[in-house]
């Protein structure tokens, strides 16, 4: 199954973006909420951001490929999620404001999911409508 490799490799991003989340805890002794520090606030977004958005693309990515769509546009959707929730994080670690990486890296999580939500759809469609 194409889709545990993504969610393994997501799963992976998330728990370093969690740890990027407690070094900055243990080094700025602040244990709930981000004590109004910049640096731990934009960590904590990274590591929730990548929280809201990831399960729900794996679930239509997952779905995507219990439906029968080939390997390669599992691999391109999947490789796709990867690649947006590294640039966002990314965008977020080099800069408090906008960023290039943080402006693509949700643009390209945002048309994934509109996409797979569309493919989703016409499969269901096409499986159940006559």
């Amino acid at each position: 199954m194409v889709t545990l490799l993504y969610a393994a490799l997501c799963t992976l991003l998330i728990l370093v973006l969690a740890g990027r989340v407690m070094a900055a805890r243990m080094k700025y002794r602040v244990g709930l909420g981000d004590g109004g520090n910049a640096e731990l606030n934009r960590r904590v977004r990274a590591h929730a951001n990548a929280v809201e958005y990831v399960p729900l693309a794996l679930l239509l990515l997952g779905g995507m490929e219990l439906n029968g769509y080939p390997d390669w546009l599992i691999h391109v959707f999947g490789g796709t999620l990867l690649l947006s929730r590294v640039l966002h994080a990314w965008g977020l670690h080099v800069s408090a404001g906008t960023s290039a990486g943080r402006f693509a890296g949700m643009l390209l999580t945002l048309l994934l999911m509109i996409v797979m939500a569309l493919f989703a759809i016409a499969g269901f469609i096409q499986q159940h409508l006559p």
